[in-house]
């Protein structure tokens, strides 16, 4: 009995030393994005929504320092049939003719589970992009060649940088403005360098330009709806609900 429970206890001290107790590096855009990816064991930088920003910030880090990589946050809708709110996990991410493989902890389970909770939860290809893609006729187009299902400004970039460290990579977006929105100038120009809103800007756009104000209000419920989701996500990249575990990634 005794030998039986000094052999458990080796086993379980062997289990212990064998966990990879680096963090995860979660890539996001948006301050309010980094706010909500924050938590134990994730090192997360915010780009500013700059991709060379992004690049600069990476080449900072010590790639062995971590044991994967996850781009995090909201993105554009470019499959017509996805809302603001939908969740998008990539099966991979493309940039031009690149294409990168993304890790994916979903089964058919965790994908209802998820949707009891009001949240649509899909498979699809995510294009990265060096510039935001606002018009519905842009989106339709890239749509079309790509056959992505959304696009943002960081996937890419973090999956080549975890495709050059060997590390693991994963994805998921939630659809912030969908394919039949187009972002208003005034919204896509009003990034601060640290990542937040600059509230100031958008007010001065609107009182210079009024007949703004009905666009930049919708695309404000689409984005709060997206960021409302993606609260609801914290729970896929902390492991709380099960649909994406970093330890899968």
């Amino acid at each position: 009995m005794t030998l039986g429970a000094g052999a458990a206890l080796a086993d379980n001290q062997i289990d212990r030393d064998s966990i990879d107790r680096r963090p995860v590096l979660i890539v996001t855009g948006l301050v309010q994005e980094a706010r909500i990816a924050a938590g134990p064991g994730m090192i997360v930088i915010c780009s500013s929504s700059d991709p060379q920003q992004l690049r600069a910030l990476l080449a900072t880090l010590d790639s062995t320092t971590f044991r994967g990589v996850i781009s995090f946050g909201v993105a554009g809708g470019l499959d017509p049939s996805l809302k603001s709110g939908d969740v998008v996990v990539a099966t991979e991410v493309l940039a031009g003719d690149t294409r990168f493989l993304a890790g994916l902890a979903l089964n058919e389970e965790m994908i209802a589970r998820a949707a009891l909770r009001r949240r649509r939860v899909v498979r699809g290809v995510l294009s990265g992009v060096e510039q935001v893609i606002a018009a519905t006729a842009c989106k339709a187009a890239l749509h079309s060649e790509t056959g992505a299902a959304a696009v943002d400004m960081e996937s890419h970039i973090a999956a080549a940088y975890a495709a050059e460290a060997g590390l693991p990579f994963a994805a998921l977006r939630v659809i912030s403005d969908p394919a039949s929105r187009a972002l208003p100038a005034i919204a896509k120009n009003a990034i601060k360098p640290n990542g937040d809103i600059d509230v100031g800007k958008v007010l001065r756009g609107v009182v210079r330009n009024p007949t703004s104000l009905r666009a930049l209000v919708s695309t404000g419920i689409d984005f709060n709806r997206a960021l409302r989701s993606l609260r609801g996500c914290r729970g896929f990249l902390h492991g709380g609900e099960g649909a994406f575990a970093t330890a899968e990634i």
